[in-house]
């Protein structure tokens, strides 16, 4: 009993988490256009529609995290508790740096490290769910990149388009986009932090899509804020077109996956499509700013890193494996300790050659 209070605790604060995470930043379309003018009118926009999507699409997600990944008999409480554990320790970090996290990606990872540990996965679902996070960021980078060039065409052809006459449709429309996109977000992500308890049984289907909408949705108002900022201010500046156009293509992409169960990346389709619009205005200099290669680096390292984690809490605490644990901890020693190193090494000679000597 004490296992399932405490799993069901972590999933409610796991969830708060992805609304700080990936519900906030798919609103930041709309914020960062202007088309949404303060910070707190866009959370409690995307706070409604978050949880309208998870409690009107949300079901067939939950079904793949509960059950898709690796066999539902596998779902004690205590494997719950693993996996709820690690993916939410790896998003709580995301979230204090400020950088749009995947929830998808460490929530899977988070099952994976289960299913290794214990020796029984779904592979081809693993593959059919790992090639989506490539595939959808790349379509929406792509279509982003080809909008945006058309937008530019458009208003430098059109300016009357960007004129106070039509400035009022354009806001409402981008902001309705935004709406669907947040809605899609519900749908997609709200099964990371209920589909474990869904699958071991520990809550129905229709209760467990409910309450975590709500603490999604709390998440976003309470927590967002710094996400919110991070894809909306720090990326490129976005006019109102643009902005629809990003939205739209999240939007449209999230809801389609969601409706085949196939959890995938929001936050990256909306950054790869920020970016695509970036690129479209700035060419290959978008790619010379410092937060689009954090957020790459955390999209690669987040579902190895709670892979990890649940896989060694595994070997630790169900088959009492502390060898493992061990080894484990030793490689993320060398692996952080050889990183730091490479960072010396090169400091060193960055100042061998300014100074133009040795010791």
């Amino acid at each position: 009993m004490t296992f399932t209070i405490a799993a069901c605790i972590i999933a409610l604060f796991f969830a708060m988490n992805i609304g700080a995470s990936g519900a906030a930043a798919s609103i930041s379309i709309a914020y960062g256009s202007g088309a949404i003018k303060k910070r707190k009118n866009a959370l409690i926009i995307c706070a409604i529609a978050i949880f309208l999507g998870a409690f009107i699409g949300g079901s067939e997600v939950v079904k793949t995290i509960g059950s898709g990944i690796v066999p539902q008999s596998l779902l004690s409480v205590k494997v719950v508790l693993i996996i709820l554990i690690s993916a939410t320790s790896s998003l709580f970090i995301a979230n204090l740096i400020g950088i749009p996290l995947s929830t998808s990606e460490i929530t899977v990872g988070s099952v994976i490290g289960v299913g290794i540990a214990l020796q029984s996965l779904y592979v081809h679902k693993i593959l059919v769910i790992i090639s989506f996070w490539i595939i959808v960021p790349v379509v929406g980078f792509t279509f982003a990149l080809f909008l945006g060039r058309f937008i530019q065409k458009l208003e430098i052809k059109y300016p009357q388009i960007k004129g106070k006459k039509y400035k009022p449709i354009i806001t409402i429309f981008v902001i309705v986009i935004g709406f669907f996109e947040a809605f899609s977000a519900g749908m997609n992500n709200v099964a990371n932090a209920v589909g474990p308890l869904v699958g071991a049984g520990i809550v129905s289907m229709e209760y467990g899509i409910l309450i975590g909408g709500l603490f999604i949705a709390l998440g976003v108002l309470f927590l967002g804020g710094r996400v919110l900022q991070t894809n909306a201010k720090k990326i490129t500046s976005i006019s109102l077109l643009e902005g629809g156009a990003i939205s739209g293509t999240g939007a449209i992409l999230v809801m389609i996956a969601s409706v085949f169960g196939l959890p995938v990346p929001l936050t990256q389709v909306t950054s790869s499509a920020i970016i695509g619009i970036g690129m479209a205005k700035d060419g290959m200099d978008i790619w010379k700013k410092q937060v689009i290669a954090k957020i790459l680096k955390v999209w690669v390292v987040s579902p190895v890193f709670s892979m990890v984690i649940s896989y060694g809490l595994v070997k630790l605490f169900i088959d009492g494996d502390l060898y493992t644990l061990v080894i484990l901890v030793g490689v993320c020693a060398a692996t952080l300790g050889t990183i730091s190193l490479i960072k010396t090494i090169k400091e060193d000679q960055r100042q061998y050659q300014e100074n133009g000597g040795g010791i």
